[in-house]
């Protein structure tokens, strides 16, 4: 496993969520299933990824299955929300220091999907 992977998963497993930006890129860009278009520069993609965070991450999260190489990382994962079963996947790439770059959500099913509309702009608003 590469550092930076490493990393994101000591990040992920200790929840700490001040730590995020550390290893963000000042280009990064994230697609989010909840909004068209994807956010990018480090200090919004550090909002979008705290709220995330507050969301997704409950004593249910787990990652499931893990592809990756030097600078790329596919991780999926499952929770469970208000009830509501969450598959989902990230999809992670760092730049030679190992900052990353690029961050993809892909959640499913549906009703799933909406679920985390409605809390990540909850989420959202309170974190501004």
């Amino acid at each position: 496993m590469n550092t930076s992977l490493y990393a994101w998963h000591q990040l992920i497993q200790e929840r700490n969520f001040k730590n995020i930006a550390s290893l963000l890129a000042d280009e990064v860009a994230m697609h989010s299933p909840i909004v068209h278009t994807p956010v990018a520069g480090k200090a919004v993609v550090t909002l979008y990824l705290t709220a995330a965070f507050y969301t997704f991450l409950n004593d249910e999260f787990k990652y499931v299955r893990q592809l990756s190489d030097d600078n790329t990382a596919i991780l999926e994962f499952t929770t469970i929300i208000d009830g509501i079963f969450v598959n989902g996947v990230d999809m992670i790439i760092w730049n030679s220091e190992g900052k990353i770059t690029d961050f993809k959500v892909m959640v499913r099913p549906l009703k799933a999907v909406n679920l985390i509309h409605k809390k990540m702009e909850a989420m959202l608003e309170s974190l501004k």
